[in-house]
């Protein structure tokens, strides 16, 4: 299954009040490797951005003058999405964009190319509850580097998107990255002997560390220190 990362910036907060977007990058993710055939516009919104936006991703109202409008770039977009997995951090802000410029052109909503959509800062929230669960507070939580990011943009945010992704869910899915086992081929199933694949050792950094020793001291308090693994390893 192919997975997408998704992000758009725009010419301010609220695309029912007329704003537009500006540009909008979807990276492509297979087998959890990049791929590195991505999709990326930038695009001329037919209207000024605000002096918020400007501040937040710094491109001009002049460089879009002579770019593609939306409904020049939709189709492509949409074929480009259609049937994969696609994750979008904080995805009702951007999916209200995507919506009411599909909605403009007479296309139905975004939902209906994508085989699912996946909101990462909830999957962040659920994670580190009561903790920022922004892209940047990810980044560094993580150990992602996001050195580059003085101003946001679609594909950048949308290549640290996908590794903030990859940082959320191993030990999950990351077991298997070059095969994926028991493949059909002919209407058979072909089993993937497992023996011959080198798994990688992910040692848990200093972030994890503390954090794991934050919910061990959380534990012993509310069980009022009768936790077994203290008593053992003494």
């Amino acid at each position: 299954m192919r997975q997408l990362f998704l992000d758009t910036e725009t010419t301010g907060l609220s695309a029912l009040n007329g704003d537009r977007i500006i540009e909008i990058a979807c990276v492509e993710m297979v087998n959890r490797k990049l791929t590195n055939q991505n999709l990326h516009f930038y695009v001329n919104p037919e209207r000024d951005s605000e002096e918020g936006a400007l501040r937040i991703h710094g491109i001009s109202n002049e460089f879009l003058r002579d770019k593609p409008k939306f409904a020049e770039i939709a189709e492509e977009l949409l074929t480009y999405c259609y049937g994969a997995e696609i994750f979008i951090h904080n995805a009702p802000f951007d999916l209200g964009f995507l919506n009411k410029e599909l909605s403009n052109i007479g296309k139905p909503e975004f939902k209906s190319v994508a085989h699912t959509i996946t909101d990462t800062l909830v999957m962040a929230k659920e994670m580190f509850p009561g903790k920022r669960n922004s892209l940047d507070a990810l980044c560094d939580r993580l150990g992602v580097d996001n050195s580059n990011r003085s101003l946001h943009g679609a594909l950048l945010d949308a290549e640290l998107l996908s590794q903030v992704y990859i940082h959320l869910t191993r030990g999950q899915d990351a077991l298997l990255t070059e095969h994926e086992p028991n493949q059909e081929r002919n209407g058979h199933i072909v089993l993937t002997n497992l023996e011959s694949f080198q798994l990688d050792v992910l040692w848990a950094n200093d972030i994890e560390n503390s954090a794991h020793e934050d919910t061990l001291l959380q534990i012993d308090k509310a069980s009022q220190d009768k936790t077994l693994w203290r008593k053992l390893a003494t």
